[in-house]
């Protein structure tokens, strides 16, 4: 069994060449947006810490910052407009201690355990100025897919939850067969290929100076596991977006905003992902299959991986001629009940959020 920092470093992407912003357009950007970086905006950021949190590796406690915000935001603003001028990132704000939050299963495996990054606490309050300079953008030239409500502005697990079912609720009071595939990635946080999410960046028009920023602050990354009252030694981060920081969610959406592109089926909930359709001919189940097969590819492209045990299919409809669907190469499994954002969904349209 691999221990806890050898196994949260394999999971990453093989390392492509250092991140370099100027390979990937970076440069013919579209002029600066300018975040609001000042003694005041500092001081505010700095008064609402939670006093309760966990400080990162440079030991900077919350409480002592929330106590000395007066006096510290002068200079810590002064810190934050270099960096974004420059682009360049300390490298405390680059390491993390991950913490493995217990999931579910076997304590033993690895595997179920979620890695949490704990990050320096002043980073994390340059990451929410750029944070809200990046939303305002997503939110002023409707980056972000209709179908993706994670991490989303006025959108959630209930509006994600109420647009789908909502859909196949009116499909099967038609008398219609409804199939839904719900599909897990393996890793998704941790794959992300940074030199792909730089382009897709680019892509959705933020400027050069945002971008560089970004770029520079996922590059040469490092992270230690804690455990109880000990640490692991130092390990490479060569993919991904940290879980627990604040840029990481809007990050990983940009990533995964095109892929259901053409898919009229599809709703996003962060990295959780189910497709639906009418399945009441064999030309409506074959579009499904088409469809997967797409989800697929688009995979595969991103470096990306679907957990095919964990993707599961649900039959709805009286007349429902139970086909099966594959991912790639591996057939997929129907069950009767599915867990979808804390609701269990059974294959009659009952739901429950009690197991």
């Amino acid at each position: 069994m691999l221990y806890p920092s050898a196994f949260f470093a394999s999971v990453f992407s093989q390392k492509e060449s250092h991140l370099q912003p100027q390979q990937h357009g970076i440069d013919e950007g579209l002029g600066e947006i300018q975040p609001q970086i000042g003694k005041q905006v500092v001081q505010e950021h700095l008064a609402a810490l939670n006093e309760f949190k966990s400080p990162g590796p440079d030991q900077l406690h919350p409480r002592v910052l929330k106590e000395l915000a007066e006096v510290i935001s002068e200079p810590l603003a002064i810190i934050f407009e270099s960096s974004w001028r420059t682009g360049e990132v300390p490298a405390d704000w680059r390491r993390a201690n991950v913490v493995p939050i217990f999931k579910k299963g076997k304590k033993n495996d690895p595997n179920n355990y979620r890695p949490v990054s704990l990050t320096s606490i002043p980073g994390k309050i340059l990451e929410k100025i750029i944070k809200e300079v990046v939303c305002k953008h997503l939110e002023t030239n409707a980056v972000i897919a209709n179908s993706q409500h994670g991490f989303t502005k006025n959108k959630s697990c209930q509006t994600n939850l109420i647009s789908f079912f909502d859909r196949v609720t009116s499909w099967v009071d038609t008398g219609n067969a409804v199939d839904v595939a719900y599909l897990d990635f393996s890793k998704a946080f941790d794959k992300v290929p940074h030199d792909l999410l730089a382009r897709k960046l680019v892509k959705c028009g933020l400027d050069k100076t945002t971008v560089r920023w970004i770029c520079n602050w996922l590059s040469e990354r490092t992270q230690r596991v804690l455990t109880n009252a000990s640490s692991s030694s130092w390990k490479e981060v060569t993919s991904g977006v940290p879980q627990g920081s604040v840029l990481g969610p809007v990050l990983f959406n940009i990533f995964i905003n095109d892929l259901n592109e053409g898919l009229e089926g599809t709703i996003k909930f962060a990295d959780d992902t189910k497709l639906g359709g009418i399945a009441n001919t064999p030309e409506d189940r074959s579009r499904i299959q088409n469809d997967l097969d797409r989800l697929e590819r688009w995979a595969k492209t991103h470096k990306m991986k679907f957990n095919r045990d964990k993707c599961k299919i649900l039959h709805f409809g009286r007349k429902n001629g139970n086909q099966r669907y594959r991912m790639g190469d591996a057939w997929l499994d129907s069950s009767v009940c599915e867990k979808d954002l804390g609701v269990l969904v059974d294959n009659k349209l009952n739901m429950s959020t009690t197991m």
